[in-house]
């Protein structure tokens, strides 16, 4: 086990790496399942279970055939790194008490207004989901300005604010 294991699991980096080459290949042209797998280093099996929570909710489709194969059909602007983790992992508070998607009040705290671990994690957690909502895919997809091909992302210097 390393020293520092990935904040969100597996299964979302693989659906972030499939929804990322989606989005390089443009909206509504497709890429097969077994392209994917092989370019994004995806398990096939675990990767058709990864596109068809993707298609269930929106921001992908299937086409049959020779040129069939997957395609990402909502605008790479609008899908939120909060939505696709939800979509995958499901909530993503690290409290129940203060999620906005699946509240409900810890079994152990008789009082939420004077709890010191929910006061702990809220205002950061707030911080957080905000930069998870407006983050998007396109994000993935910024242009190197001297080559205009999209940049790796850990190419690109990072700043304080892509820490969070």
């Amino acid at each position: 086990m390393s020293e520092f294991d990935n904040v969100i699991s597996q299964k979302a980096k693989y659906a972030f790496k499939a929804l990322v080459l989606l989005a390089q290949r443009g909206r509504g042209e497709s890429l097969q399942t077994d392209e994917i797998a092989v370019q994004a280093a995806i398990p096939r099996k675990f990767l058709e279970q990864i596109l068809l929570q993707l298609k269930a909710n929106g921001l992908v489709d299937s086409r049959r055939g020779r040129s069939g194969g997957y395609m990402l059909v909502a605008d790479p602007r609008t899908i939120s790194v909060s939505q696709v983790l939800r979509i995958v992992d499901g909530p993503i508070a690290p409290l129940a008490c203060i999620s906005r998607t699946a509240y409900s009040r810890c079994r152990d705290c008789p009082d939420e207004t004077h709890c010191a671990v929910r006061r702990l994690f809220a205002e950061t957690y707030a911080a957080t989901l905000a930069r998870l909502e407006t983050t998007t895919l396109a994000t993935a997809l910024v242009a190197d300005p001297a080559t205009g091909a999209a940049q790796p992302l850990a190419s690109r210097p990072l700043e304080l604010v892509d820490a969070i």
